[in-house]
């Protein structure tokens, strides 16, 4: 469920949205992820009253933010990638384990992860589902000794 608030004629607080989340796309077996809200621009406008969730059709916004909750499922299949954002992710429910370049880290629910542009999986070893709540932030673009480490995956 997302409720997204917003202001009447007034300016007074109302719930603008109230809903079970209506985006919810699958890019690869035992995945499924739901964009809750987006901002294409820094500072948002909160004045805007187009429904932020609409606008996403990649996995981050340039000049952007993306707030999604993804869910992985036992046996995911594997996608390492880069995405040209900082992201944020707090683990809901569940374990997985993050695969980096040569090396793994087991999170569990309650664990936080700031992935700041590098190359990386979500892999499920597990039996149950693991829910995880991004909040990607456009960055810069990444320069490692002369090479750019473009986004990919």
């Amino acid at each position: 469920r997302r409720v997204v608030t917003g202001h009447n004629q007034e300016g007074r607080a109302i719930v603008a949205i109230d809903e079970t989340c209506k985006q919810v796309i699958s890019r690869r077996a035992q995945h499924q992820s739901c964009v809750v809200w987006a901002s294409d621009r820094f500072p948002t406008d909160n004045q805007d009253p187009k429904d932020g969730s609409q606008m996403v059709s990649q996995t981050s916004l340039d000049n952007g933010s993306i707030f999604r909750i993804s869910e992985y499922g036992p046996g995911v299949i594997s996608r390492m990638h880069r995405t040209q954002s900082m992201d944020y992710a707090v683990i809901l429910s569940g374990e997985i384990d993050m695969e980096l370049e040569g090396q793994v880290v087991r999170l569990r629910q309650g664990d936080v992860v700031v992935q700041r542009g590098t190359m990386h999986n979500w892999v499920n070893p597990g039996t149950q589902p693991c829910r995880i709540a991004f909040v990607l932030l456009s960055a810069k673009k990444l320069e490692f000794q002369g090479m750019n480490l473009e986004e990919e995956g």
